[in-house]
This record gives structure tokens, C-alpha cells and sequence, in this order.
């Protein structure tokens, strides 16, 4: 793997908790050049032919295998579009860590568009993880947009981790996913914002398959003066459940809105949103200052708390 420099080593742990070369199969991308890949018996990672994407594939029956695709970005002026398709066979169980960093010292915006597809296989489990990050004290701004699309058959599982806490200007995620009888997909997000910033989420989840059910839930922090929007659109084909939950703290001169949407097109589809916007409780705030804590040192601690 090529020698990576600190500002990129630091990316890599704040995204994907890496402190050196991962074990079984990856790929590192840095500055739009793959750095470092490795593929196991199991799992096969392969470059696009234009060089902005990878096909993984993972065996049937493969079990207790990881795979690592982050991207990290210290270049300022850096604009690209990248797609990564995985294809999981029948019964395997994986864990996969995606994400991406950007530390832009210059004046000229940086921008990342990761798109994944999934086609996990019948009865196949997955576990997903992705983090954003940005950092740099450059004028220019840091900006992600990730797309993810997932195709999930019979009895699969699938539960998605995605995370944005510090540093990324703007960022539009959309996520879209199609279920099959019996598959069950869980999300879970995690989101702050501060300054100027921008957050749109967008999730379209179709429960096609009787005994299908999602449950996306997103907990998020608006400070300051950022924006946050969070769509959630659930359609019960069949026999299913649904649930979408937005869960958020508004600070400052903070804004957030709440879009849900539920569409129900059979009369077995059991669907439910909830959602949840307000400041922070006075007593709670109280309560931890007559332990010591500041004020500030206490705001920090309830939202530490809220977004974990």
C-alpha cells in the first residue's frame, strides 16, 4: 500500500477506525487514486475500467469476512463521482466499511458522490457502517453526497449504520431499497450539523415481499444557524411493517424539518412514523451542573449521549 501522509491517516481513523492495513479485503482511495486493495478467497474486490468504482463480490455461505472501501480527500479542488456495486451471495454474512473524510485547507470546494448498490442474496445477512467527516480550514467547502441502493431477496437482513457528525458543508444523502418476502432492514442515523451547513436525508423504502419490515430511525443535532431536512417515505406492498422515527434537537438558530410519508397499498401493511423536535431541558442541563460541569460542558454530554 502506498505511504499515506498524517492528514490522511488521521481521515482514515475518523471514518473508518483504521490504524493500519485492515485484515481481509479492501480498498483505500485518496485524492481519486486507489492507494491500496486486497481481496480474500471469499471476497473479490475489482476495479471499474474508468477507474471510479469497484464490483465486490462475495461468496455464498461466506461468514465472518470484512470488507473496507474508504475514501479519504486533502486535496482542495478535488470533484469526483464514484460507484461501488456489491454483489453478496445466498447465506453469507459480512461486515462492510465504507465512508469518506475531507480535510480542504484551500479555497476551492471539495466534493465526493459515493454510489453503492446492494443485491444481497436470499438468506444473506449484512452489516454496514458509513461515516462522514470533514475537517481543513479553508475557504472552500466540503461536500458529500452519497446514494445508496439496496436490492434485498427472501430473508435477507440488512442493518445500515450512517453517521455524519463534524465538518461536511453540504450533503444530500438518498437512500433507496426494494424488500422481498421475509427480508427485514434496519437503519440507524446519526447526524449534527453546525455553522451554515446543509443535511438532506431521503429514504424510499418499497416492502414488496410479505413479512418484509424496515425500521429507519434518525437521531440528529442542529446548531447554530445549519439546516437540516430529513424525508422518510415508507410504501407497504404487501403484508409488511414499517417504521420511521425522526428524533432531533434544535439549538441556536437552528432549523429542521420532518417530511413523513407513508403509503400503504395493502390492507395487511402495518405502517408507523414518529417524530420528535425540541431544545434541550433546562433541568437536564441543570441537573449535570450541580455535578461540576459548565454549561457548555453540559450541553456536550446531553448531546454526546443523544447521538450515540
Amino acid at each position: 500500500m502506498v505511504e499515506l501522509d498524517e492528514i490522511q491517516k488521521r481521515l482514515l481513523r475518523e471514518v473508518a477506525d483504521l490504524h493500519k492495513v485492515p485484515e481481509g479485503a479492501y480498498n483505500i482511495r485518496s485524492n481519486s487514486q486507489s492507494v491500496g486493495r486486497a481481496s480474500t478467497e471469499n471476497i473479490e474486490i475489482i476495479p471499474r475500467e474508468d477507474g471510479q468504482g469497484l464490483t465486490i463480490k462475495i461468496k455464498p455461505n461466506t461468514k465472518n469476512e470484512s470488507v473496507h472501501i474508504p475514501v479519504v480527500l486533502s486535496e482542495s479542488g478535488i470533484k469526483e463521482v464514484v460507484y461501488n456495486d456489491f454483489y453478496i451471495g445466498e447465506g453469507a454474512d459480512v461486515f462492510i466499511v465504507a465512508g469518506c473524510g475531507i480535510d480542504n485547507c484551500g479555497n476551492q470546494d471539495s466534493e465526493h458522490d459515493g454510489i453503492h448498490r446492494f443485491y444481497i442474496g436470499k438468506g444473506a445477512k449484512v452489516r454496514y457502517v458509513e461515516k462522514h467527516y470533514g475537517s481543513g480550514d479553508g475557504k472552500g467547502k466540503r461536500i458529500l453526497n452519497p446514494g445508496t441502493e439496496v436490492y434485498m431477496e427472501e430473508d435477507s437482513s440488512c442493518e445500515m449504520e450512517m453517521v455524519q457528525i463534524k465538518g461536511v458543508d453540504d450533503t444530500t444523502r438518498t437512500t433507496k431499497a426494494e424488500l422481498a418476502e421475509g427480508a427485514r432492514l434496519v437503519i440507524r442515523e446519526r447526524l449534527m450539523t453546525h455553522g451554515d451547513q446543509n443535511a438532506i436525508s431521503i429514504y424510499e423504502v418499497d416492502l414488496n415481499g410479505e413479512g418484509s419490515s424496515a425500521d429507519v430511525v434518525s437521531r440528529s443535532v442542529a446548531r447554530d444557524n445549519s439546516y437540516q431536512k430529513f424525508d422518510a417515505k415508507l410504501l407497504g406492498n404487501a403484508a409488511c411493517s414499517g417504521h420511521t422515527e425522526c428524533d432531533s434537537i434544535i439549538m441556536d438558530n437552528g432549523r429542521i424539518l420532518a417530511v413523513p410519508g407513508l403509503e400503504a397499498n395493502d390492507v395487511d401493511a402495518a405502517l408507523v412514523h414518529e417524530a420528535a423536535i425540541g431544545k434541550i431541558a433546562g433541568d437536564q442541563i441543570i441537573k449535570l451542573m450541580t455535578l461540576g460541569l459548565t454549561e457548555q460542558e453540559a450541553e456536550e454530554q446531553i448531546i454526546n449521549g443523544f447521538l450515540k
